[in-house]
């Protein structure tokens, strides 16, 4: 099977997905459920509302309207390209043809640690519940074995094949709702402690100085937020109709996700009762003990065995990206070890290895967490950069494409407005890297306070010598650069 996927990789015309293994067994509504759980309202919430809230008090919750908008702009984008080239892998095929092989393996590359970072911040996240849940103490340690474990039931699920994915991310989608909306208004009818001018409060957050600086660090949780629809993409060749499907996925992941994170995170500040005991610190975790006073304990630990569902979900979304995007790879011959990363499955139509390092490299990671203090935060952080980072290198590659000719001729269009729309994405997207980057912390080390920027260097400077020095990019027969006519030919 690996063989006939090499043979066909850049069979069929420009625009159209590669001879594909994988089956049609995900629906219109599984596909969408996918996106939403992957962006999950519940586990960015849940996992940073009392680091936002702590920073930079209720006014923090602007933030989903910020990276919200900003967002839907890059989900425009992709809809556009996705809808001319519906191929698995998302970013990475996406930039081939925009670009070419050399950008699309860069692009890649950041997007696979990226995901896989990711995949470990999410499971990390769900730690502390899992403790509170089965009544054990939430240690670092104890934390990072839940991550661990987390993140081996979702390799399991992964392993079963499309069909039990569909089924995990509508199952993923019930338990959002209910952790969103029926908790939501359970607190607001029996736990309301203030009313909605708070949320213009910064409770003194901003100390003697300006509340922009201390805005843009709470942002954390808006930026977090608002990544996950391009997953929709990212299964494009186990979906009738990709180029109708998908960008419409998109955009309604955009909708629905950001309205049911905004509403939760409206609901949990407006049941805080103490906003000075957690900017002190004096409350570490206000989400939990929100639940705790309005629900009691046996409510409370009810309500965590939903929201364990969202996170779970959501890493096994988020696997099932960094596994097809992976296998992507290999199958255009493009990474180390691509014979093997580009077995597949015939039986549960799954890439049986690419799933396996989405599994093994994220617990490694959980592991190495153990040598940092604020690892969660460190962790997203990261996370956001190079989900960032390579959503800007296909914006880019989409604008460029643009301003040589580049006219997308899928499903979905955006005719005219598509040029105003692409550099608006790439303005934003720079805008939100920059901030994720900046140092706020002068009093602590240098490498502490530029970790995140540290990591994202040796990604980047790593990949470049990894691409220059074994040539990988330009081992496979897969259409690229084919957007612009002119650079089509030459390729």
């Amino acid at each position: 099977m690996a063989g006939t996927s090499d043979a066909t990789a850049g069979a069929g015309s420009p625009d159209e997905a590669p001879a594909s293994e994988f089956r049609k067994d995900m629906g219109p509504w599984a596909n969408f459920a996918l996106g939403f759980t992957y962006l999950s309202p519940v586990v960015s919430t849940y996992t940073l509302f009392g680091t936002a809230l702590a920073t930079g008090g209720p006014p923090m919750i602007w933030a989903f309207l910020m990276a919200g908008a900003g967002q839907f702009l890059v989900a425009l984008v992709f809809g556009e390209v996705v809808a001319q080239y519906p191929i698995a892998g998302g970013v990475y095929p996406w930039a081939r043809r925009l670009w070419g092989n050399r950008w699309a393996w860069m692009t890649g590359w950041v997007y696979m640690w990226a995901l896989l970072v990711t995949i470990t911040s999410v499971a990390y996240g769900a730690g502390p519940y899992i403790a509170i849940l089965f009544g054990f103490d939430p240690t670092v340690h104890t934390t990072v074995l839940c991550t661990v474990v987390l993140i081996l039931v979702a390799a399991v699920i992964n392993y079963a094949g499309t069909k039990a994915l569909s089924w995990a991310a509508v199952i993923g989608f019930t338990g959002e709702l209910v952790g969103a909306l029926v908790v939501g208004i359970y607190l607001l009818v029996t736990h309301r402690e203030h009313g909605l001018g708070v949320i213009f409060d910064s409770y003194g957050t901003e100390g003697n100085g300006s509340y922009t600086p201390v805005f843009l660090a709470a942002a954390i949780i808006g930026f977090y937020q608002y990544y996950g629809f391009e997953a929709c993409g990212d299964t494009a060749e186990e979906v009738e109709h990709p180029g109708r499907v998908i960008p419409k996925a998109m955009r309604r992941t955009i909708y629905v996700g950001g309205a049911a994170a905004t509403f939760t995170c409206l609901t949990l500040l407006l049941s805080v009762t103490d906003y000075h005991a957690v900017i002190s610190g004096k409350d570490a975790d206000p989400v939990v003990n929100v639940l705790y006073d309005a629900m009691g304990h046996v409510g409370a630990r009810i309500v965590m065995g939903v929201v364990l569902i969202s996170f779970l979900s959501c890493t096994v979304s988020l696997q099932a990206a960094a596994g097809r995007l992976i296998y992507s790879y290999a199958r255009d011959r493009m990474i180390f070890g691509h014979q093997v990363l580009q077995k597949f499955s015939s039986a549960r139509a799954v890439p049986t290895y690419a799933l396996l390092v989405a599994a093994v490299v994220p617990a490694l990671i959980a592991f190495g967490s153990l040598v940092s203090e604020d690892a969660l935060t460190k962790i997203v952080s990261f996370a956001i950069l190079g989900i960032y980072a390579s959503f800007q290198m296909v914006v880019l590659a989409a604008l460029r494409a643009r301003l040589k000719g580049w006219k997308p001729a899928g499903e979905f269009t955006m005719g005219r407005v598509g040029v105003v729309v692409n550099a608006g994405a790439l303005a934003y997207g720079i805008f939100a890297i920059i901030n994720i980057c900046w140092a706020r912390t002068p009093e602590e080390p240098w490498y502490d306070n530029y970790v995140v920027l540290l990591c994202g260097g040796v990604v980047l400077v790593s990949g470049l010598l990894y691409m220059f020095t074994t040539h990988h990019y330009g081992r496979g027969d897969a259409a690229s650069g084919d957007a612009v006519p002119s650079e089509g030919a030459s390729s």
